[in-house]
């Protein structure tokens, strides 16, 4: 590779959802992903780098280099809006006093400059096809934040096909499955009516990449470009097309432990983790094990990891083509590309968790065919669990939704010709480091303190460009201090120390402590041993809760405050009730937004 003198840079910045560590093939994974292991061997691929511990997130950081609970998306509005939905059995947290609080209010907000529209005021052109989950109207929507063309999938997840029982459409949807079957987008700056008959996502998101990078070479007007590229695979509802499924058959027969002990072994042989790491135990007491399961259960489980490892293959053939085509054009060495996921594997076991089990496991079995010769079909309806999660988050301690090393240490892969080349880096960077790094590779300031007419708060991420061109041994400080918190769960970082608060029934619900340069597991507690060291992570974690506006959930992780009679209605803090029956229709649809109280 070689970069093209006296042009600025574009940049391509690839996201999947929730991705686990170890599936790519470069990262130890069977999954075939040539395209991102290729990515990888003519770039760095990160060990250290951390997101959020869930999307909408770990989104809004990627977008504007702060903290997400200054951004708009203290917590996903979808778990905000209607309490019980990310809790196992023996949890009693409510999401309550979150809601309309300053920082929660489910969409990028006015305190932030977005990197598109930073971007786009100094020459660029912007484009982004994918997954937003940053806002439900127009006005929160990509074309309004800085996306000169964008096709978006605005709400978490959808039906990877664009397919919804009639039933559904007319009868309605138990609560949990409300904002998460309907496949609503919109283009620039309107919502689309309807999807094309042959739609799956990934293979939509890569057609209309694909056109917007056409449009620009045609337009020839020597403006670089920002592309955007957030895949939903392979979120849930695990569902690919029948060719990649074909893949995988009797590749997961022997359960989700064999695979975690491949993957661990694998690990081992490329260097990303010791001989002698300890992996945290599985945590999945909540679901059957796999010696316990029936034969027929077995099929279908590893029928589900195999659709998993299937949409995985089709999202790495869309980034391939992609990339065929900037290589066409001879742009590909001149495109900083970065790939990673937007948060650790899901584990979630839906059918176990008491608020939402029983409608949600009727209406599927009602409405949807998860008989084994049809999961992974467009009217299948499954996920995977936490067995299958903690196979691919190993030696990590849990998955996506918690603060642990299993939730935030994800997949990264950075690749521009005079960065590093094809080494294996563990240096500790996060998403927020994605756009300082975009701004300063493109001989742009960041506006703060105003843009816009509008005050705009700072970034809080650092470039990783010296780490990225070797002048710099690091990308933050050996003594560099982050916060991680959702859904009550909560962690504080410095160096290599790190504080954990998890409550039950995953965690103990006290202050735990680990040095991740020993244990990167998380297996050894060491707050009975290093009280000194656990209670400066605690003030520091208190810094971080008043600097980002965080509104604990647990007394243990700041000054709780009881909700207010305001915020005790369920389902009201939502702008688009997209899910009710009529709210889809075009001239209707205005009906369905709501004015959301904003407290304080």
């Amino acid at each position: 590779m070689a970069a093209s003198r006296g042009k600025r840079p574009n940049f391509l910045i690839i996201v999947a959802d929730d991705l686990g560590f170890s599936d790519c093939g470069s990262f130890g994974g069977e999954i075939r992903t040539p395209n991102i292991d290729k990515l990888g061997e003519q770039g760095v691929r990160w060990t250290g780098f951390h997101s959020a511990a869930a999307c909408s997130p770990t989104r809004a950081m990627i977008l504007t280099g702060t903290d997400h609970h200054i951004a708009g998306l203290g917590n996903l509005v979808e778990w905000t809006t209607l309490g019980g939905q990310t809790y196992p059995k023996g949890s009693p947290i409510s999401t309550a006093p979150q809601r309309g609080m300053p920082g929660y209010e489910g969409y990028l907000n006015e305190k932030v400059a977005t990197l598109p529209e930073i971007l786009q005021e100094n020459g660029y052109h912007t484009f982004m096809s994918g997954k937003w989950h940053l806002g439900l109207k127009p006005e929160r929507s990509p074309y309004a934040r800085g996306f000169d063309r964008s096709l978006a999938l605005l709400p978490a997840c959808s039906n990877h096909y664009g397919w919804q029982p009639e039933a559904e459409k007319s009868q309605g949807l138990p609560r949990f499955l409300e904002k998460t079957v309907i496949a609503l987008h919109m283009e620039d700056d309107h919502y689309v009516r309807d999807l094309p008959k042959d739609w799956y996502s990934s293979n939509a998101y890569g057609d209309r990449m694909l056109r917007y990078l056409s449009e620009w070479q045609e337009s020839q007007d020597g403006r670089p470009f920002f592309a955007y590229y957030p895949f939903s695979a392979p979120h849930w509802p695990l569902q690919a097309p029948q060719e990649y499924i074909e893949h995988y058959r009797g590749v997961y027969d022997e359960g989700p432990e064999a695979l975690r002990q491949r993957r661990l072994a694998r690990l081992t042989e490329l260097g990303m983790i010791t001989p002698e790491t300890k992996p945290h135990p599985v945590v999945a007491d909540e679901v059957t094990g796999w010696e316990e399961m029936t034969a027929h259960e077995r099929k279908l489980s590893s029928r589900a990891m195999e659709t998993y490892a299937g949409m995985v293959e089709c999202m790495d053939d869309n980034i391939g083509r992609v990339m065929d085509y900037l290589e066409q054009i001879g742009e590909a060495d001149n495109t900083f590309v970065m790939f990673m996921s937007d948060n650790g594997a899901e584990g979630a076991a839906y059918e176990a968790y008491p608020m939402i089990r029983g409608p949600l496991m009727e209406h599927l079995g009602r409405h949807y065919n998860n008989s084994l010769e049809n999961i992974g079909a467009f009217d299948s309806f499954t996920w995977y669990g936490p067995r299958w999660a903690q196979a691919a988050t190993a030696p990590s301690r849990l998955y996506k939704t918690y603060t642990t090393e299993g939730g935030v240490r994800v997949p990264c892969i950075a690749r521009y010709p005079t960065f590093r080349e094809g080494e294996i880096v563990d240096a500790f960077a996060t998403v927020m480091d994605i756009a300082p790094t975009v701004l300063q590779m493109a001989g742009i300031a960041h506006p703060a303190p105003r843009f816009r007419s509008r005050p705009i708060v700072h970034m809080r991420g650092a470039s990783m460009l010296p780490f990225l061109d070797g002048s710099a041994p690091r990308v933050h400080a050996e003594d560099h201090i982050h916060g991680w918190e959702l859904c009550g769960r909560g962690a504080i970082r410095k160096g290599s120390w790190k504080a954990d608060f998890i409550p039950p029934p995953k965690g103990p619900g006290t202050w735990q402590l680990y040095d991740l340069s020993r244990d990167p597991g998380e297996t050894d507690d060491l707050a009975a041993s290093h009280p000194d060291t656990l209670h400066e992570l605690l003030q520091h974690w208190e810094d971080y809760v008043r600097e980002c506006g965080v509104v604990p959930l647990q007394p243990e992780l700041g000054t709780y405050v009881v909700a207010t009679e305001e915020q005790m209605p369920e389902n009201a803090w939502m702008e688009y009730e997209y899910w009710k029956p009529g709210a889809l229709e075009e001239g209707k649809r205005e009906k369905f937004f709501r004015d959301v109280k904003r407290l304080r």
